[in-house]
């Protein structure tokens, strides 16, 4: 039966009120335990995540813990460059890893544990090998990070190495093309002692302003002094080291604080990109400056690609982006080509041009100079690699909320592609989608084409509330042909295309009573195949009442929210409730778009880390995902009126 998407009323807002008394102070004794049933809630397990091979014969399921324990929460932390880090195991701090690793074969069900697997296991960075033979993964252990492999043909797994994972700050390892080493980043062999705080610092701190006017954003966990500077350099600093099956090891270049790295396709070069000093105490590591370098397999520098200095200052607005090359990346479609893009407007968005970026390609050796790919008149977005002479390009822009999606033909540099669409960002109705994706011979994820078609993912938004889709998106034509779409009482997405014509799919289908779980649905045939048969977690939630409402705020925009009232609570009867809402305020650059529906009535509900939903045990009626709009049509900023949509909103 079709779930009514109704109007709801007659429920007070609580209101929360401070009483001015004396304080009793007493000993406390341990940490105090929340009320049962809120208890509950915490310690259900967690259902495991998940991921399936490209071909849907294997599914790796990955153990997850309900919740940190306190010895982890209260491990030690450094706040250093934007990132967090904890010192015992140069990883970083917080990370809430999985506790185990199973394999299923989803053809017959059968469930495998894998042999040999480290005790009390802590594993992050999970990755398939590029022909999805073997898993690797990382371990920590209390005074460090391990390298594992587990093998699916033996069904076991091995360590590679002892504690000398390097994850502070870049990512710990890549699977090598040869499927049979990893191009990992370990500590720096010797390197001693971490830096010891100075009792007394040795001068002051002075930073020099330029006098030039410029916009300045609020970072998190800064560099603040010299120490500081220290101990990054010396956490952040990795020796990369190929090391095969059999853990045997090579070095490969010299010791250096490196922000990224991406072996290409071929596995004859690598990007490499070397932070460099100066440091700055203003903005995140993310934003000092750096090298882009192309290595070759033994770590050797091919050619400095470009020199990006110190990002400190930007034009102002959400729009603008900093000078030279950036988001640069190989070819998915080629052995060894780079791509990149460059502001063409100075990173200004102020700046009125028709080419704001320009995207460049430049193929190995890397002897002759760059070529002209394509331009962009909004802010380059993207390129999905298709075959030859197709790729999926995108662009957007956030000062209006509109993107761009155009197909570009990669032999014919420079020339105009086929636009697809533009549409704003906030209309949910008429979102197409995204590009489905396939592995080619390279192992890397292509545009799936069916001739001129090619398949697209969408939420699927509409008055009914979110119904995901899997379309067929014809490139000539630019028509939409919809092969499966989401049905109440269900929310069923998909997540994966495993046969040629697109006619059986892999989804996550949920309800309000039932938790996710994978099928294997065939379109041609009309059956549907469970793979997955995930338990409900919190069984205490499953006769929470969950609607979508709809109610208007004074200027008469649209509004609805997601409302939880207790199991078995009738308004009638029982009377109002006090109200927990929670809401989050969102721009957006028309009234029509703001008053759209989001969210849906079937969505499984999980309480995590966090959730208002707790309190619905409690007595509490919740609003959660409670829209909070803040519209700014034509000229006008959504800025300019924030209190008062903010009150409006909330009066509603």
């Amino acid at each position: 039966m079709k779930k009514p998407i109704i109007s709801f009323a007659g429920v007070a807002i609580i209101c929360l009120l401070l009483q001015l008394s004396t304080p009793v102070l007493k000993a406390q004794e341990g940490y105090q335990r929340p009320h049962e049933a809120i208890a509950k809630l915490i310690d259900a397990p967690s259902t495991p995540a998940v991921s399936i091979d490209s071909k849907a014969e294997w599914m790796l399921l990955m153990e997850r813990p309900g919740y940190p324990s306190i010895e982890e929460i209260a491990a030690p932390e450094l706040r250093i460059g934007g990132t967090r880090i904890n010192p015992a195991t140069n990883g970083r701090s917080r990370q809430n890893p999985m506790t185990g690793l199973s394999l299923q074969n989803i053809k017959t069900g059968e469930t495998f544990m894998f042999a040999n697997m480290p005790s009390n296991a802590a594993i992050s960075n999970v990755s398939w090998s590029n022909d999805e033979k073997k898993v690797a993964f990382t371990n920590t252990v209390e005074d460090g990070i391990e390298l594992w492999v587990a093998d699916l043909e033996t069904k076991s797994a091995k360590k590679l190495t002892e504690a000398i994972i390097n994850n502070a700050y870049v990512s710990a390892f890549e699977w090598m093309p040869d499927n049979m080493s990893l191009l990992v980043s370990t500590v720096v062999e010797g390197r001693g002692n971490a830096p010891v705080k100075p009792r007394a610092p040795k001068g002051p701190v002075v930073q020099e302003t330029s006098g030039a006017e410029a916009a300045s954003r609020t970072y998190q966990d800064l560099l603040e002094n010299p120490y500081d500077e220290q101990l990054f350099e010396y956490y952040t600093t990795v020796q990369l080291q190929k090391i095969d099956l059999n853990g045997k090891a090579t070095k490969v270049g010299k010791p250096d604080i490196i922000k990224g790295y991406d072996v290409s396709p071929d596995g004859k070069y690598m990007l490499v990109e070397v932070i460099q000093k100066p440091f700055s105490y203003l903005v995140p590591a993310s934003r000092f400056p750096f090298n882009y370098e192309v290595w070759d397999a033994n770590g050797n520098m091919v050619k400095l690609l470009a020199e990006i200095p110190l990002d400190e200052v930007r034009p102002k607005g959400f729009d603008a982006t900093r000078m030279g090359i950036r988001s640069v990346n190989w070819r998915a479609d080629q052995p060894a080509t780079l791509y990149w893009a460059e502001a063409n407007d100075g990173g200004d968005p102020a700046m009125d041009t028709q080419e704001r970026d320009i995207v460049y390609m430049q193929s190995a050796p890397f002897n002759a100079g760059p070529t002209k790919l394509a331009t962009t008149s909004l802010r380059y977005g993207g390129i999905v690699w298709g075959d030859e002479n197709r790729a999926w390009l995108s662009e957007q822009w956030w000062a209006n909320r509109m993107e761009k999606a155009t197909i570009i033909d990669p032999t014919k540099p420079g020339q105009a592609g086929n636009l697809l669409y533009e549409r704003a960002t906030t209309d949910r109705y008429n979102d197409p989608g995204n590009p489905m994706t396939v592995k080619n011979e390279f192992g890397r994820n292509v545009l799936k084409f069916d001739k001129d078609d090619v398949f697209m993912s969408s939420i699927g938004g509409s008055p009914e509330g979110d119904r995901p889709f899997l379309s067929r998106y014809n490139l000539k034509s630019k028509k939409q042909e919809i092969l499966f779409r989401s049905e109440a009482p269900y929310y069923e997405r998909p997540i994966d295309i495993i046969s040629e014509k697109a006619d059986k799919i892999i989804t996550i289908r949920e309800s309000e009573t039932e938790p996710q779980n994978y099928f294997i649905r065939d379109l041609k045939k009309g059956s549907l195949t469970a793979i997955t048969e995930f338990p409900h977690p919190q069984p205490e939630m499953i006769e929470v009442n969950k609607e979508i409402i709809k109610y208007k705020r004074a200027d008469g925009v649209d509004l609805t929210a997601v409302l939880y009232t207790p199991a078995g609570y009738d308004k009638e009867q029982d009377g109002p409730l006090p109200v927990l809402m929670w809401a989050y305020p969102r721009e957006y650059k028309s009234i029509e778009t703001a008053a759209q529906v989001r969210g849906t009535p079937y969505s499984f509900t999980r309480v995590s880390s966090g959730s208002p939903l707790f309190w619905v045990l409690r007595g509490y009626a919740v609003m959660a995902d409670t829209e909070f709009p803040i519209i700014g049509e034509g000229e006008k900023e959504p800025n300019d009126t924030f209190r008062e949509q903010l009150v409006m909103n909330a009066e509603a």
